[in-house]
């Protein structure tokens, strides 16, 4: 049985379903027909993938805020899903400078209210908390971080993704001890792929300024993180909930990111973007003064997940490029982008040929 044949006609919570994520993650369960309800904010770019990615009407879509325990609540009730995603976040470092205490709101509190919905609701087995690979205390060694290591983010945004796994950890021991419900938490790297049109993250400041036929400015070209394909994680959270549903002892924390050789700089990064695109697609580095305190280098050690589940990144960073690359041409050009997407999934699980 592949991933997808095993979410056939099972009923599905999505939180954070409008984000750039959660539609990756939506369009693969609607392909797998699964029972799919989302419950999100509005999508938070204008164009954003939820509407580009043409599966709204065949999901149920819930306008709310994951702060809103009440309304969050009833919508757990009413729908009854096996498996909850969490996705909902805000998920912007640079944000959460500004809007510190929303970050905690809505990372911290709004983790309570989905943990808090599924202590009160039985129908929920499976449940996946989706945190960052900022969650830990960065000392900016060469080696990756693995699950045991000290989690203490520095920014806003990472330390509230940090108060998160802790939220959930003590959930899972106070109130879960029963195993009644399979309770995870998937710490991922940076993602990149088609219909991200977040600010101040790297590719969607290069594919608009491509669309503006303008050279790509790197603030911290020497950042070394661990970027993958979208679909990496979203097929990680996927066979996590799976396996866990199976076999509750599976439930854990685990790490998901591309092997070392695909954990590149910034500024690499972006001339192989450039070099994908091509039509003389160029790139210069800015530096900023007084910027918002950002890690220069951060990787995983993703053995966990590998050993215990076998999962394993599929696509190196030149396949992840292209893949980008080939979405934003589309999307450019004003082509089929939902069967685009569909495609990339198949290629991505080795059901097409690329």
């Amino acid at each position: 049985m592949s991933i997808l044949d095993f979410y056939k006609d099972k009923n599905v919570f999505v939180t954070g379903h409008t984000g750039f994520k959660g539609s990756w993650l939506c369009r693969a369960l609607i392909k797998a027909g699964a029972i799919v309800t989302g419950y999100s904010l509005e999508p938070p770019t204008e164009p954003n993938l939820y509407n580009i990615a043409g599966f709204q009407e065949k999901i149920k879509s819930i306008i709310g805020d994951i702060r809103n325990f009440e309304f969050l609540n009833s919508a757990i009730r009413s729908s009854r899903p096996e498996f909850v995603f969490h996705l909902a976040a805000q998920p912007i470092v640079r944000e959460s400078y500004k809007f510190p205490r929303e970050t905690y709101e809505t990372n911290v509190m709004g983790t309570v209210n989905i943990l808090e919905s599924l202590r009160l609701n039985s129908s929920v087995k499976s449940f996946l908390n989706v945190t960052t690979d900022k969650v830990y205390k960065n000392n900016e060694w060469e080696w990756g971080y693995r699950e045991i290591e000290k989690l203490d983010g520095f920014d806003p945004y990472s330390n509230s993704k940090s108060c998160s796994e802790l939220v959930t950890h003590s959930y899972k021991n106070c109130f879960f001890d029963d195993k009644s419900v399979a309770i995870s938490t998937a710490r991922a790297g940076n993602v990149i792929g088609g219909g991200d049109f977040a600010k101040d993250r790297i590719i969607p400041d290069c594919v608009r300024a491509m669309e503006n036929n303008e050279a790509v400015v790197v603030r911290n070209p020497g950042s070394i993180r661990p970027y993958q394909h979208v679909l990496e994680p979203i097929f990680a959270y996927l066979l996590i909930c799976k396996i866990q549903y199976i076999d509750n002892r599976h439930s854990g924390s685990y790490n998901v990111g591309p092997d070392d050789v695909d954990c590149v700089s910034s500024g690499d990064l972006v001339k192989l973007f450039c070099s994908t695109w091509s039509n003389n697609a160029k790139w210069i580095s800015a530096s900023e003064i007084d910027a918002p305190h950002e890690a220069n280098y951060l990787k995983l050690d993703c053995s966990k997940i590998k050993n215990t589940l076998g999962w394993y990144p599929r696509w190196h960073i030149e396949e992840a490029i292209e893949k980008t690359c080939t979405w934003s041409k589309a999307w450019l050009a004003k082509e089929d982008i939902p069967s685009l997407m569909d495609r990339q999934i198949e290629e991505y699980l080795g059901e097409r040929k690329q």
